[in-house]
């Protein structure tokens, strides 16, 4: 028996002990795995421009939420008054904006953080006394 042989035998012996496990009640699946391994190595570039894309998308969404932050902060201290909805919309900005600096602790997050306390304090306030903008 020659080399090439033996390689072919093998080869299809292993064809078909991987195709029985893939379908074995056993939770082993070659087949699948090895897709996934051909398919990160083919799709690795890829991914990571991805993640990249969805990092920028991420930290762009959270300045927004602070350049809304501090717009709204810097109205409040002109005392522009405002409606109950519109600080019910800041304050789902507020915690937008502090749910996604405690998961990525490395953006630079400690800019808002007077105007946050500064929009609850007037938020309270205008909830003891009933002064919103009708």
């Amino acid at each position: 028996m020659s080399i090439k042989e033996m390689l072919i035998d093998g080869g299809e012996l292993l064809l078909i002990v991987m195709t029985l496990v893939q379908f074995a009640p056993i939770k082993i699946n070659p087949w699948s795995a090895l897709a996934r391994m051909l398919g990160k190595a083919l799709n690795g570039d890829v991914m990571a421009k991805l993640e990249e894309h969805i990092r920028v998308d991420d930290e762009r969404d959270a300045d927004m939420h602070r350049y809304r932050l501090l717009r709204f902060n810097t109205e409040l201290v002109r005392r522009t008054r405002h409606t109950k909805e519109e600080f019910d919309e800041i304050l789902y900005s507020v915690n937008c904006y502090e749910r996604f600096c405690i998961d990525h602790p490395k953006y630079e997050n400690n800019r808002a953080v007077l105007a946050i306390e500064n929009i609850k304090r007037v938020y309270k306030e205008c909830m003891e006394t009933n002064d919103f903008l009708l």
